[in-house]
C-alpha cells in the first residue's frame, strides 16, 4: 500500500518538553501538498522560480518585519518544497543535547525525526536562555497562511494552477541546530539542493 504523506505525518512531530519559544536556531523544511510541483523548475543545477515561487520567497523575507525577535539565514524554494533556517535572534545555537538520530537521510542534515515524522528522541535542556517571543509554530502558521492566501490570490486573478485541499501539508520538519558544526552543515545542504533534485525524495520523477 503506498504511503500517504498527509496522512503519514498527521501526528504530532513536535518534540516532547521542548520550549519551542525559548531561544535557538531551527532548520525546518515544508512541503507542498502532493508534492506538486507550484513554484517553478531546477535548470541547469539551479532554481528558476516562476511568478508564485516569487511571492513564497517574498513573503518569508517579511518574517522579521512581522516578528522583531526572529532572523532568518540561509534558505532556499524549490519547486514543491522549502528549506530555511530561522533563529530567534539572540541565541547561543547550542540548545539541546546530542542524541543518536535513528533515521538520518542520505544528504540530509540529520532532521532529528524518525521513520513516522516524529522526533526521535524525548527530553531537551530547559535551562537559561527563555525566549518570550513568538514560538516558532506561530511563525510557521504565519508563514504559510500569508502564502496560502497570497496563492490562491494568483489562482483567481493570474490563472496560477490550483491546488488540492491546502497548499501546504499539515505538518512540518524542524530540527534544532545544537552547534556551529550543525549549522553549517545545514547552510551546505541548503545550497546544495537545487543541485541534488535529481535525486531528492521530494522531486515527483522519483516517486515510484
Amino acid at each position: 500500500m503506498r504511503n500517504d504523506p498527509d496522512v503519514h505525518h498527521r501526528q504530532s512531530i513536535r518534540l516532547r518538553g521542548y520550549d519551542y519559544a525559548r531561544e535557538g536556531a531551527y532548520f525546518m523544511t515544508l512541503c507542498v501538498q502532493g508534492r506538486q510541483c507550484l513554484f517553478g523548475e531546477v535548470a541547469g543545477g539551479e532554481m528558476a522560480l516562476n511568478e508564485s515561487g516569487g511571492m513564497i520567497e517574498a513573503w518569508w523575507r517579511k518574517i522579521p518585519e512581522k516578528f522583531g525577535d526572529a532572523g532568518l539565514d540561509e534558505y532556499v524554494l524549490m519547486p514543491n518544497h522549502f528549506h530555511g533556517i530561522i533563529r530567534l535572534v539572540g541565541a547561543d545555537p547550542c540548545v539541546r543535547p546530542g542524541f543518536p538520530d535513528p533515521c538520518v537521510r542520505p544528504g540530509f542534515p540529520d532532521p532529528g525525526i524518525d521513520k513516522q515524522g516524529a522526533h526521535a528522541g524525548a527530553g531537551a535542556h530547559m535551562g537559561e536562555g527563555a525566549h518570550m517571543g513568538a514560538p516558532l509554530q506561530t511563525i510557521v502558521q504565519w508563514f504559510k497562511t500569508m502564502t496560502t492566501n497570497a496563492y490562491i490570490r494568483g489562482v483567481n486573478r493570474h490563472g496560477w494552477p490550483p491546488f488540492p485541499g491546502r497548499l501546504w501539508q499539515r505538518n512540518y520538519y524542524e530540527r534544532i541546530i545544537r552547534s556551529d558544526d550543525e549549522l553549517a552543515r545545514a547552510r551546505r545542504y541548503i545550497e546544495e539542493n537545487p543541485v541534488q533534485w535529481r535525486l531528492d525524495a521530494e522531486n515527483p520523477a522519483n516517486i515510484p
